[in-house]
């Protein structure tokens, strides 16, 4: 246990057990601030007031010190005390002293004569403060002829003024310091109220992917820099939210065809018994299905943590184009020509199957009777022509072809959730190359394809 509290820092055991919160900190501070201010300040003010007060009590002796000179006669040859009307208030803690012989003295001054006797063997006016009968203060003051009176004044009062003094002092300070505490733990607060409602609004808002912003409201110029920050944050939240989604529906889009040939397979096979050959072709196609469906999802994921594809690879066109006609929809229907020697395309094979594919299955769900696949070579790289004899699409929607979600007759018996084209564009793009569709083309559709060349 010894070594565990020597080795845990001390500063850590501090910082334990100060506040946690915020206002509690800069209330802690204020407080410490304002106890060190008026701890100098009380001692200044005490120090000034006893000074003050002795400065009193000095000027009180010299006063009675020139009462008892006029009754000092120092013109003769001998210093003589006169005698007044006034003696026994005169004589009261008066000592008078014809250079170090004591003329006269106060009665019972016991050993506090001998204190006299010190100052007036000395020259010059001097003051001492002992307490022989309590706190007694002593001056010297020289008079003419080698005289000297000494005068003795109780500082009982003094001190008992001084003692008030910083008893009021410190009753004070420690009105002030609660008043600074409580007062600083209000202003903390209220200041950071606005901070605790951006907080709480901030939660809500991300939670639901709130299109509400900090940027629209008003606030205090020291909150705009939080405020931006976290719609900085908000924003950031809602485009990770929005990429989750598409994401999700890309991977389901995409994995819904190996799929559903995987689901074909079994159900054809556990219809009725099958040969030895017939049931190695279906082990085939189910592995060639899961093969597809784990490369879908490594291309689309890569392309989701990286933001590009940058993996290097080529393929060539013909035999990627070949498996992708495989498709139970597209047999019968799809044609490929190639112009000029076999062409390869400057992207991985797994990547050009996604391009592709979304643009094959929305041919084939849509074709009267035809879908025609074109390769050819452009001025910077390879072009793949997708065209079908459908409808086509229609004008009005022709803007709104590539965004995510989007049919043209989402009643138009057809299945499709409106994210193939979209996919289809975004992972060209990601590789340096586009897809677009031609207006211009009827009857049908016609989708280009433009890649790098390999």
């Amino acid at each position: 246990m010894k070594g565990l509290l020597r080795r845990w820092p001390a500063t850590a055991l501090l910082r334990g057990a100060g506040p946690r919160t915020l206002r509690g900190r800069l209330s802690l501070v204020a407080l410490v601030t304002a106890t060190l201010l008026m701890l100098v300040l009380t001692v200044a003010f005490n120090s000034v007031a006893g000074h003050r007060l002795q400065h009193q009590a000095d000027d009180e002796l010299r006063t009675r010190a020139a009462a008892v000179a006029t009754t000092v006669e120092t013109s003769g040859p001998t210093v003589r005390v006169l005698e007044t009307s006034h003696d026994e208030l005169l004589d009261a803690d008066v000592w008078i002293y014809s250079g170090r012989r004591l003329l006269e003295a106060p009665p019972a001054a016991g050993a506090l004569t001998r204190v006299a006797d010190a100052l007036a063997s000395r020259s010059g006016q001097r003051c001492v403060t002992t307490d022989v009968h309590g706190p007694l203060r002593l001056c010297s003051y020289p008079i003419s002829g080698g005289a000297t009176v000494v005068t003795a004044l109780d500082l009982s009062p003094y001190r008992s003024s001084a003692d008030t003094l910083l008893l009021g002092s410190l009753a004070l300070d420690a009105v002030m310091l609660a008043c600074t505490y409580v007062l600083t733990r209000l202003a903390v607060g209220r200041a950071l109220r606005p901070v605790r409602t951006m907080t709480d609004q901030a939660g809500q808002w991300s939670a639901v992917a709130s299109g509400e912003r900090f940027g629209s409201k008003r606030h205090p110029a020291e909150l705009a820099r939080l405020g931006a920050s976290l719609d900085a944050i908000l924003d950031r939240i809602r485009t990770l939210l929005r990429h989750e989604r598409q994401l999700t529906g890309e991977l389901s889009h995409e994995l819904r065809t190996p799929l559903s040939r995987i689901i074909a397979e079994l159900d054809w096979w556990r219809a009725r018994p099958r040969t030895a050959d017939q049931t190695r072709a279906s082990h085939q196609v189910i592995a060639e299905a899961a093969e597809s469906m784990r490369t879908i999802c490594d291309t689309l994921l890569a392309d989701a943590r990286d933001g590009t594809l940058t993996a290097p690879g080529t393929a060539e066109t013909l035999p990627t184009l070949r498996r992708l006609a495989e498709v139970p929809c597209l047999e019968g229907y799809l044609t490929i020509t190639v112009d000029g020697p076999s062409l390869v395309a400057g992207v991985p094979p797994a990547l050009l199957e996604r391009i592709v594919s979304p643009l094959l299955a929305n041919a084939g769900r849509y074709a009267r009777s035809t879908v025609a696949v074109r390769v050819h070579r452009t001025a910077d790289g390879v072009g793949v022509d997708v065209v079908d004899d459908g409808p086509g699409v229609p004008p009005a929607f022709a803007g709104l072809l590539f965004e995510p979600g989007r049919r043209a007759d989402p009643d138009d018996g057809h299945s499709g959730a409106g994210l193939g084209l979209p996919l289809s564009r975004r992972l060209a793009r990601s590789a340096g190359g586009e897809v677009t569709h031609d207006a211009g083309h009827t009857p049908g559709a016609r989708f280009v394809v433009t890649l790098p060349a390999g």
